[in-house]
């Protein structure tokens, strides 16, 4: 605004008296009242003359109005409506503050999901993805402002080197990003897509989990041999062919004769769509049992020297190193499914209910509810009698 608008003094603004309206030229005015006064910018658009409030007097002094004035001065000269733009960008200021950051957002995810994941540890699987490798990146980022860019520069330094970490990381980035949109926000889950062509195809090549051979389970067995909770959880994991976190989290009160009743919250799957499972014990099973029940200390069959709660899957990992075993715990589901396929040792519902795989499509399975308990208790005192070598031959059952 030209200089010979300024017409006004700090002091004559100050001066002027209650009701009385002072021009500084450029459509800046002052209408003074007895407290104070208000200013107001005149300009014309569309040969329409339109009054624009900016502000209180003292609040905005009149180095700041002029300022003001200057600022919408500039839109009006371009045929634009300051009102308007102001309008907007209030609109916008609105919308961003209510606008959650990438960080809020995975959080309200998570918390939203975690509660059907199994146990803290997976809980914590679930976040850390994202948690290590794209919230230090944009986590601070308005969802709506989110570019597919974004998502390539946080996940390009892993996406060749730790490939599987990085496609969970996409695959939950736009989890959240869906949900966000969901909840009505401005997001568009479909730059992860992109991000993800930017990134270029990997070729995934699966490692097999390392298993045991079957023929080599006895051996590993025998040298279990001392009564130490991370000792009898192996052997109590070999002979039940049980998922490491139901035998960590076992109790005795869930034994029942010879039978464990794993409860649905230990089970692999989300919740609602899982239920407790019964696992038959062998008479070398029960043994282990025994041996817990003389050192019991808790709840837990085999607790933690530590802590409160049954031993870790690290304490039962070391017992394998200190053994110079390769075999895996979680390995010896297979080895105990390959024995049966090579052995002929029972039907294939029979095997894969035992490792508590759903068989059937849903439907099937709404008809076949029998968890085929006995077959299953002849099945697997026949993996016992094989793992202590209590027979010489490996009889063959028909399922």
């Amino acid at each position: 605004m030209a200089r010979g608008n300024n017409r006004l003094s700090a002091i004559q603004v100050k001066n002027a008296p209650p009701g009385s309206v002072v021009q500084d030229g450029g459509g800046l005015s002052l209408k003074r009242s007895q407290s104070g006064g208000r200013w107001t910018f005149r300009f014309q658009i569309n040969g329409k003359r339109r009054d624009m409030g900016l502000g209180s007097y003292p609040d905005m002094s009149l180095s700041d109005a002029r300022k003001e004035r200057s600022k919408w001065a500039a839109f009006a000269e371009r045929g634009e409506d300051p009102i308007a733009e102001r309008e907007r960008r209030r609109l916008e200021e609105e919308n961003s503050q209510n606008d959650p950051t990438f960080e809020e957002m995975a959080q309200l995810v998570f918390d939203g999901r975690k509660e059907r994941l199994r146990g803290d540890g997976k809980r914590g699987m679930w976040f850390s993805p994202l948690k290590n490798h794209v919230i230090p990146k944009i986590g601070n980022c308005r969802i709506s402002t989110l570019h597919q860019r974004d998502i390539h520069d946080a996940l390009k330094p892993i996406w060749r080197t730790k490939h599987e970490t990085a496609d969970k990381a996409m695959y939950r980035t736009r989890m959240v990003l869906r949900q966000a949109k969901l909840m009505g926000y401005e997001a568009e889950p479909f730059i992860c897509d992109a991000a993800r062509h930017m990134l270029g195809y990997v070729e995934r090549v699966q490692k097999p989990l390392p298993a045991t051979p079957w023929q080599e389970i006895p051996d590993l067995y025998s040298r279990l041999d001392q009564h130490h909770p991370s000792y009898l959880a192996l052997r109590f994991t070999i002979l039940t062919a049980a998922r490491g976190m139901p035998v960590r989290g076992a109790r005795f009160d869930e034994i029942d004769g010879d039978v464990w009743t794993v409860p649905k919250e230990r089970m692999k799957g989300e919740r609602g769509k899982v239920q407790d499972f019964r696992i038959p014990l062998s008479t070398e099973a029960m043994n282990v049992v025994e041996i817990c029940r003389e050192l019991r200390r808790n709840d837990f069959l085999f607790p933690s020297p530590r802590t409160n709660k049954g031993v870790s899957d690290v304490a039962m990992a070391k017992i394998l190193n200190h053994l110079n075993e390769m075999g895996r715990i979680h390995g010896f589901r297979s080895s105990f499914r390959m024995w049966i396929q090579d052995n002929e040792t029972a039907s294939f519902e029979t095997a894969e209910t035992a490792l508590a795989h759903a068989i059937g499509n849903k439907v099937e399975r709404s008809y076949a509810r029998s968890d085929l308990l006995d077959k299953r208790r002849v099945l697997m005192q026949k993996w016992a009698d094989f793992v202590t070598q209590t027979e010489s031959k490996i009889l063959q059952l028909r399922g």
